[in-house]
């Protein structure tokens, strides 16, 4: 595939949403990919990356081989979630804190288009196909209510939160941050990030060499679990396409549980800078809530998270034609 600067700045750009994504317990970095149109290529692009890029290089040379592996565009997209996760994750908490309402609302909305998106692409509605769409939904539905552990202590763990977390970022509709969330590693990898951010800003190495060896620990469970995952997920979509939308459908219906707006909270966490933030949280109607509802606003970020994806959906159309 033939690209351009522009393109590439676009896959970052759409790398940026996906690490927003990934910052919010309860939001998939898969979703993005897949209503941004990138999804396939992502989980081909990770399949195909082996050790076969080193005997290329050794054959052909360097560029043939990171042409071959289509690594442009897997270094784009990672540099966008990079960057996002890096700069945007303080405006993501702040938002959790201050305008939860809105930002669940935006990003219920954001899912509610995306199951439609998919739903719409599966081409033949079987009863294994139904089965699949409940059983995900389900499976989903439990893992949003889900008690979290305590936090991890051991390098052991990182090393399997690493693992789960990154399959969870991959498959829409299932969060990898509510994954941590779930693990105990969630306060664990946001203080790992503004510790790595801070040792960069104040040139601190100690604190920085300490965030490293801890991040690098986890990516290496990332890395074998984005191998793995990648490698069943790129099968089941050449061979069982139909049954993979549905699943994965079955997932983001699931997830709404976990981004309904009006929450009751059952139990409080306090996070690195001494500030209770919710733990455990129950969906409720609106007439439940405590404090104002706000229920034309959360129908407006919800409209707006809706259409959102009508119009990617609407642009990907017209660039196709």
């Amino acid at each position: 595939m033939q690209r351009k600067l522009k393109d590439y700045l676009i896959i970052a750009i759409k790398g940026i949403a996906m690490g927003a994504a990934d910052v919010v317990p309860g939001v998939s970095g898969g979703t993005i990919a897949f209503i941004s149109g990138i999804y396939e290529e992502l989980i081909e692009t990770i399949n195909n990356l082996d050790i076969g890029f080193l005997s290329l290089w050794k054959k052909e040379g360097f560029a043939t081989a990171w042409k071959h592996h289509n690594l442009s565009f897997l270094c784009a997209l990672f540099l966008g979630i990079l960057i996002s996760i890096l700069s945007l994750a303080k405006v993501i908490k702040w938002l959790l804190h201050h305008e939860s309402l809105l930002l669940w609302a935006f990003f219920f909305g954001l899912v509610l288009a995306s199951i439609f998106y998919i739903g719409k692409q599966i081409s033949s509605w079987k009863p294994k196909t139904i089965l699949g769409i409940l059983l995900a939904a389900i499976v989903s539905y439990y893992i949003t209510i889900a008690e979290p552990l305590a936090s991890p202590d051991s390098n052991w763990y990182l090393l399997f939160c690493g693992f789960i977390a990154i399959i969870a970022m991959i498959l829409p509709g299932v969060s990898g941050a509510f994954i941590l969330l779930i693990l105990g590693a969630y306060q664990t990898a946001i203080d790992l990030i503004n510790q790595l951010r801070n040792g960069i800003v104040n040139l601190d190495f100690d604190l920085l060499w300490g965030a490293i060896s801890k991040i690098m620990i986890m990516g290496v469970g990332a890395l074998i679990g984005l191998k793995l995952f990648s490698k069943a997920l790129n099968w089941m979509f050449k061979h069982h396409n139909n049954i993979t939308l549905a699943i994965l459908t079955g997932f983001m219906i699931g997830s709404l549980n976990k981004l309904w707006p009006w929450k009751k909270v059952l139990s409080w966490r306090t996070n690195s800078e001494g500030i209770e933030v919710p733990f455990i949280e129950k969906s409720i109607l609106p007439s439940q809530y405590e404090n104002d509802p706000r229920i034309l606003w959360v129908l407006l970020f919800i409209a707006i998270g809706f259409l959102l994806i009508l119009i990617l959906e609407r642009l990907s159309v017209k660039k196709t034609n």
